[in-house]
C-alpha cells in the first residue's frame, strides 16, 4: 500500500516543524501515543555505559556482560544469580522513575485532551509520571509482572515486594534461595511477564487495556485526531508505526507526528498530513 520511499519532513526548518507539531496538537480531537524505546532512551533508561556499569559492575567483571539487554538472556548457573540480576535490572527501570523528566513533560503536553498510549515498552514509566492507568496499554508485556514458565495458565502476578527484597537481601551476585520465585499453580520456575517467545501471557488486564484502546480508536474514528509516535525504531514497526501510517492514510482530518532520533521519516503518501522532526524526544517536548 505505502511506497518504499519514505520522506524526511524533517529537512524543513525546525522552527517550522514545531509550529506544525503544535498546531495539529492544539486542533486535534484526540491524541494517540505510540511509544517505543527512544522514548525511555531519551528520558535517560540507558542499558549501556555509564548507567549499566554502574549497577552491574560485578556482573561485567565475572561474565563480561556488555550491556542490560544481552544481560537478560545470559545462561547464569543458578536461578539465585539469575534473579539477582533481574531484580536489579527490574528496580531501576521499572520502580525507579527515569532520570530525566521527558515522561512527566509529555504527561503536560497531553493533560487536558483525550488522550490514549500505546507502548511497546515494558518499564510503566507512563504509570510512575502519573498517566491514567485506564488509557495505557502495554502491548509487550511488565517488568512488574511474573508468570509461569511453561506456562501452565494466563495469569500474571506482581513482583515489586520481592524484587525489593531481592536487591537489599543479595549477596554475592546471588538472592537468597527462599525468594526464588515459583508458580503458586503448578510449581514451575516463574518467567519474566515479557514478549520474547511463544511463551508470553497475556492476562486478563492485557486484554482488558487491548479492549479499551480498540474502543477508543473506534470513538475517535473519522476525527481529528494526531498519532504522535515517539521513539519507535523498526524492530515492532507492525505495532505501531504501520498501523498509525494506516490510520492516517484512511482519515483526512488526522495528522501523522514523529518525534525519533535518526529514524524520523513518514510515506510519501501521507506526506502533507506528517510532521517528522529527527531529534531528542525530551528536548523537542519541551519546546513544544
Amino acid at each position: 500500500m505505502f511506497s518504499r520511499i519514505l520522506t524526511q519532513t524533517s529537512t524543513a526548518p525546525y522552527s517550522d516543524q514545531l509550529a506544525k507539531m503544535k498546531q495539529a496538537l492544539e486542533q486535534a480531537e484526540a491524541v494517540i501515543v505510540g511509544a517505543g524505546s527512544g522514548l525511555s532512551a531519551s528520558a535517560g533508561l540507558t542499558y549501556s555505559g555509564e548507567r549499566f556499569e554502574k549497577h552491574f559492575g560485578d556482573f561485567i567483571q565475572k561474565y563480561g556482560i556488555r550491556d542490560m539487554y544481552s544481560g537478560g538472556f545470559y545462561p547464569f548457573e543458578t536461578p539465585e544469580e539469575h534473579w539477582a540480576w533481574w531484580s536489579r535490572h527490574i528496580m531501576i527501570n521499572r520502580y525507579e522513575k527515569a532520570p530525566k523528566p521527558v515522561y512527566d513533560t509529555l504527561l503536560k503536553l497531553v493533560t487536558g485532551k483525550e488522550y490514549f498510549v500505546l507502548t511497546t515498552n515494558v518499564d510503566h514509566q507512563f504509570q510512575l509520571a502519573g498517566f491514567d492507568r485506564e488509557r495505557l496499554f502495554y502491548t509487550q508485556g511488565d517488568y512488574g509482572l511474573w508468570q509461569c514458565s511453561k506456562p501452565c495458565c494466563q495469569k500474571t502476578w506482581g513482583n515489586e515486594e520481592t524484587v525489593r527484597r531481592m536487591v537489599t537481601e543479595q549477596q554475592k551476585m546471588r538472592v537468597p534461595t527462599e525468594l526464588v520465585p515459583y508458580c503458586p499453580v503448578c510449581g514451575r520456575p516463574m518467567a519474566m511477564n515479557l514478549r520474547c517467545d511463544g511463551t508470553f501471557v497475556q492476562d486478563e488486564g492485557w486484554y482488558a487495556a487491548a479492549g479499551r484502546y480498540q474502543d477508543f480508536l473506534r470513538k475517535y474514528e473519522g476525527a481529528r485526531v494526531v498519532y504522535l509516535e515517539l521513539g519507535v525504531g523498526g524492530n515492532t514497526p507492525g505495532i505501531i508505526k504501520y498501523p498509525f501510517w494506516q490510520m492516517v492514510y484512511q482519515n483526512p482530518k488526522a495528522v501523522y507526528a514523529c518525534l525519533n532520533l535518526g529514524e524520523a521519516a513518514a510515506p510519501r503518501e501521507i506526506k502533507e498530513r506528517s510532521v517528522c522532526i529527527d531529534g531528542d524526544i525530551g528536548e523537542v517536548l519541551e519546546c513544544l
